[in-house]
């Protein structure tokens, strides 16, 4: 297609319908605290898929002409326009990340991701993700990491037991904390959470114990004793919470790259490349779309020094920005 065809295509932010996933251990803060309009009354909505290209759940954007678009149409077909030249010769056939709202009204299973080398060999995909705590009720906790001393032997113990919880270390998280999840790190997100999850690609979860707890089908859920045991690292340092630099950096990895804004920001991004605007609090405006708490928009590419100047920012906005 004409590059200037996609420019007029592609002049504004783009969001995409979110994808809302009930969960056992979800409940209705989306609506509450994020005044979103949920799809029934009464089920409990644990998680809300703002950015996704995974086979059976496509985020969709409508464009300016009225036309819908999934994002791996995106991606496999408008790559330059909205992701940028640099990532022409990306192999993946998807794009590369996964971007999700968490609201955890009880407590998640404790589970863990496989890291790459043994993903294939599992069946499953690997992941590597990092949290941001957006709403923290009092006396909410996050699990995260083995306490020292824990060896396999102790944790395939401990299963037989049913004292798992006892060998994860527990942390206090507050609004604003942020945590960062290597494939291979056992966790938890506890009660009482709103969370923006920024992940690879990737819907592989074990979950090596669920409190004992019943599904929405009234069965027990499955478990992946043999699999979590192969996957978690013993030897993982213990994690902590992780603020913004005086540069507003959040995480850094391989897969991707998240900043924390700040108000003297005038532009999103530079002219070639793309972002995602996941937004915390307040309102921006800019390429003729306002963002609100809760919003995720991709700022294309080919979007203009000009266009990307924010127009309007209310003095208590706050939001994350994403990079591959």
């Amino acid at each position: 297609m004409n590059p200037v065809v996609q420019s007029v295509m592609f002049n504004t932010l783009l969001t995409f319908q979110p994808l809302y996933q009930s969960r056992v251990w979800g409940g209705r803060h989306l609506e509450t605290l994020l005044n979103r309009v949920l799809p029934e009354s009464q089920t409990p909505y644990g998680e809300s898929w703002e950015i996704s290209d995974r086979p059976g759940e496509q985020s969709l954007c409508t464009l300016s002409d009225g036309h819908s678009v999934s994002l791996n149409d995106l991606w496999m077909h408008h790559r330059e326009a909205v992701f940028g030249s640099t990532l022409l010769s990306y192999p993946a056939l998807r794009y590369p990340l996964l971007m999700k709202i968490l609201d955890a009204c009880d407590d998640l299973s404790i589970q863990v991701h496989p890291p790459a080398h043994l993903a294939a060999e599992l069946g499953g995909e690997p992941k590597t993700e990092m949290w941001f705590v957006v709403h923290s009720a009092p006396g909410a906790k996050i699990y995260a990491g083995l306490h020292p001393g824990v060896t396999r032997d102790l944790f395939k113990q401990s299963i037989a037991e049913g004292t798992v919880a006892d060998c994860v270390q527990v942390l206090e998280p507050q609004a604003g904390d942020c945590l960062f999840i290597p494939s291979g790190m056992i966790h938890a997100i506890g009660a009482g959470l709103l969370i923006y999850e920024i992940q690879q690609n990737s819907d592989t979860t074990y979950r090596v114990f669920d409190w004992n707890r019943l599904g929405l089908d009234g069965q027990p859920r499955a478990l992946h004793v043999e699999a979590s045991l192969r996957c978690i690292d013993f030897t993982s340092p213990a994690p902590a919470f992780q603020k913004a630099n005086a540069a507003g950096n959040l995480i850094q990895c391989e897969f991707f790259d998240v900043r924390r804004s700040s108000l003297e920001q005038t532009q999103l991004g530079q002219p070639g490349e793309h972002l995602v605007i996941a937004m915390i609090q307040g309102r921006l405006s800019a390429a003729g779309k306002t963002l609100q708490a809760g919003d995720f928009a991709i700022v294309p590419a080919c979007l203009s020094h000009t266009q990307r100047q924010i127009t309007d920012v209310t003095t208590h906005a706050d939001w994350i920005e994403i990079r591959l």
